[in-house]
């Protein structure tokens, strides 16, 4: 089977910077639970976030679904079309030549959309095939990514995948206990972007090589993403770094084992910023050291969990400042609700 090559990757976010720690004084007057918020943002391990909400300006929590809907179509088409621009630049390749678009979010939702409007935006040809990957939360960075995969393996033309997420437009309404203000704490937003082709065509990059997920159907109500009347309201047990820790090594011995590799034979890591326990989670179950999981330390500080955009941006983080070396195997983790673990293998080229 011919093999496929990330060759151009693209980041965009939103000018609001939310310093993390000024999150205590955003609480209304009172609140019962300001020194749980506190503690929480002193363990997330996030410096700030970008959003497209500005809290000290704007409050959506009492916005209907619909609204937050419309704001998305607004906020996501400018960010989408400077991450995909800039993949495309990156790549060497014209808007005209892309024969895939994949187009990923969890955050909003509308048709005509972002994916139609882009080919307008950027020249594309009206022929471009259009795939919308929606509401598989995280985790669906890897699912987007196989399918432009399988694409420029099977076509002449490249396939482009754009992740696309505003989490900060689904803010519940209060009063928040400490689930809801773990959710409030994590979230950012932003848009990244990859062009994927085919071994034949020019560039370099690292080729995927095969992707392994699990879903853990037992603990399904462990992660949950509803559609709501205000938005999509968020479910997230405090048991999922452990759950992803028990399942982990069994699905990255899955990935690596038909290609007779080991996870002590992988020295590239690219781990799903979904959280410092999250990362703490991968770093022990799979017994990394601490420079492997830098990028997505490192990433999660700047931009907290971007939802489907924060592997993407992780692996861009890690292609400019330690790219995968030719021939070497590196590997991609992601997860989300369902439970759902998704891995993928990549080689340096």
């Amino acid at each position: 089977m011919t093999s496929a090559r990330i060759t151009g990757t693209g980041t965009a976010f939103p000018p609001t910077a939310l310093a993390q720690g000024r999150l205590p004084e955003l609480l209304p007057a009172g609140h019962p639970n300001a020194d749980v918020l506190h503690r929480i943002v002193e363990s997330s391990g996030i410096r700030r976030r970008r959003l497209v909400v500005d809290p000290d300006t704007e409050d959506v929590s009492s916005w209907g679904t619909r609204a937050r809907m419309r704001r998305f179509q607004q906020e996501a088409l400018p960010l989408a079309h400077d991450a995909l621009a800039d993949a495309l630049a990156a790549a060497g390749t014209e808007p005209g030549e892309v024969g895939l678009l994949c187009v990923v979010s969890s955050t909003g939702y509308q048709s005509p959309g972002v994916d139609s409007r882009l080919i307008r935006e950027l020249g594309m040809s009206p022929a471009t095939q259009r795939m919308f990957v929606g509401h598989m939360g995280c985790y669906a960075a890897l699912p987007g990514l196989a399918a432009c995969v399988d694409f420029a393996r099977c076509h002449p033309s490249p396939a482009a995948l754009l992740n696309v997420e505003l989490s900060s437009l689904h803010l519940q309404p209060p009063p928040w206990d400490t689930e809801q203000l773990v959710i409030n704490t994590l979230f950012g937003d932003g848009a990244v972007a990859m062009v994927v082709q085919g071994a034949d065509r020019p560039g370099r990059g690292p080729a995927v090589v095969d992707v392994a997920s699990y879903t853990d159907v037992e603990h399904e109500d462990h992660m949950t993403w509803e559609v709501g009347d205000t938005g999509f309201p968020m479910g997230l047990s405090p048991k999922i770094p452990d759950l992803i820790a028990a399942r982990l090594p069994e699905v990255v011995r899955a990935l690596l084992g038909p290609h007779d590799l080991t996870a002590a034979e992988v020295g590239w890591w690219a781990v799903h910023p979904g959280g410092a326990k999250i990362i703490e989670a991968a770093e022990e179950s799979l017994a990394l050291a601490p420079e492997a999981t830098a990028a997505s330390r490192a990433v999660l500080a700047e931009y907290g969990n971007c939802s489907s955009a924060g592997l993407p941006i992780v692996l861009a983080e890690l292609q400019r400042t330690n790219p995968l070396p030719p021939g070497e195997p590196g590997v991609a983790m992601t997860f989300g609700p369902g439970l759902t673990l998704y891995t993928a293998l990549l080689r340096g080229g």
